[in-house]
């Protein structure tokens, strides 16, 4: 029994008002001695318990001279300690998705995680800064833009975009109906079916320039289809026509990569010499492009023949950036 099925064994049997001796605890609760004294101290200290030891009893009960003692129960909420681990990581996310985003409502969830998280056996404070999270390549955005997106996209309307494409330098102007906000790789993307295409497109939240919220309702577009067109293929920028790349990785890197999930649907398997051939599927080439170029000489495209050039180019280009 952990300590937390012990506090609401102790308050199952003292709300039944008759004086509990300490023997009869220490046999139901299976403890020792000292750790019922300890959850008695605590849960008078920490959480306001009105037990006292009643000396003509011989017994513990809630105290009858309190007001409060009637209708005092512990708090609604417990968790394990996998649990408060859980919370710990969302309170850290919170705290360290860029600063201000959403402040105003997510101030009030994080003071409660560090509520339950204070009930433990050490501070909210200790526990949190014994793990760190450290986003390494989040874009800046501006909060306001991005709270005006989760309004259009949570009220089902449509959103005016001023969207700077970076690739080519402009920022263009879309209609588009808000499906749903994704947080991949430290960095936010609005899903949304574009008016003006008529498809759907993927745009990055920290590229848009501007945003309105227009009294036009979204075109809604179904989950299954936008895991169709925007999650079949590798990365952000999925979609439905994809292809099949094939990677060798050497033996010592396999080590790593052959534990990694680059996709959902990535299929995997050990050569005889130890290196890792990876399957995955993709559409837009680009993000996978960078993927394989940070492995640098530890990774080989072995198909399909396009990327495998791509690849190619690529290091020739960056090789020039170094003549000798």
């Amino acid at each position: 029994m952990d300590r937390t099925e012990r506090f609401y064994k102790i308050q199952q049997i003292l709300q039944k008002g008759r004086a509990v001796p300490r023997q009869k605890f220490l046999d139901l609760l299976e403890v020792s001695p000292a750790t019922f004294k300890r959850d008695l101290e605590y849960m008078r200290d920490r959480m306001g318990a009105p037990i006292v030891w009643d000396r003509e009893a011989r017994g513990y009960r809630f105290d009858t001279g309190d007001p409060q003692a009637a209708d005092w129960e512990l708090p609604g909420l417990w968790f394990s300690e996998e649990e408060l681990r859980a919370l710990l990581t969302v309170e850290h996310l919170l705290e360290n998705i860029q600063p201000g985003l959403l402040g105003a409502q997510i101030t009030p969830l994080r003071d409660k995680i560090r509520q339950i998280l204070g009930r433990g056996d050490h501070s909210a404070d200790e526990v949190i800064r014994r793990i760190r999270v450290l986003p390494m390549a989040s874009r800046r955005m501006d909060p306001g833009r991005f709270e005006t997106i989760a309004a259009g996209l949570l009220s089902r309307r449509r959103l005016k975009l001023a969207h700077f494409r970076r690739q080519v330098g402009e920022t263009v102007e879309r209609v588009v109906s808000p499906q749903r906000l994704v947080h991949y790789r430290d960095n936010w993307y609005l899903d949304a079916w574009c008016h003006l295409r008529d498809a759907l497109r993927c745009f990055s939240v920290d590229a848009v320039a501007g945003v309105s919220v227009l009294d036009d309702p979204a075109r809604v577009v179904s989950d299954e289809l936008l895991d169709k067109d925007l999650a079949a293929g590798y990365g952000i920028f999925g979609g439905s026509d994809t292809k099949t790349a094939v990677l060798k990785f050497d033996p010592v890197r396999s080590r790593w990569v052959s534990r990694e999930t680059w996709h959902p649907q990535q299929k995997g398997r050990f050569e005889a010499d130890g290196s890792w051939i990876l399957e995955v599927p993709y559409s837009d080439p680009r993000e996978l492009v960078m993927d394989i170029l940070k492995y640098g000489a530890d990774v080989e495209v072995l198909r399909p023949v396009a990327l495998r050039r791509l690849v190619r180019e690529n290091i020739l280009e960056a090789a020039s950036l170094y003549p000798k």
